[in-house]
């Protein structure tokens, strides 16, 4: 890579979208989480 190349980064608004997608895959993960662990403890209680 020559030092006039550009920077192989996406531009701002991509990365702010890959930001948003990458928090709402942790939210998710939590949710589901949550949801499975009231399931089960409504299945044997």
């Amino acid at each position: 890579m020559l030092w006039s190349d550009p920077r192989d980064e996406p531009p701002p608004d991509i990365r702010r979208t890959q930001e948003k997608m990458h928090r709402l895959g942790w939210v998710l993960l939590v949710v589901t989480a949550v949801v499975m662990m009231l399931l089960l403890s409504v299945t044997y209680s």
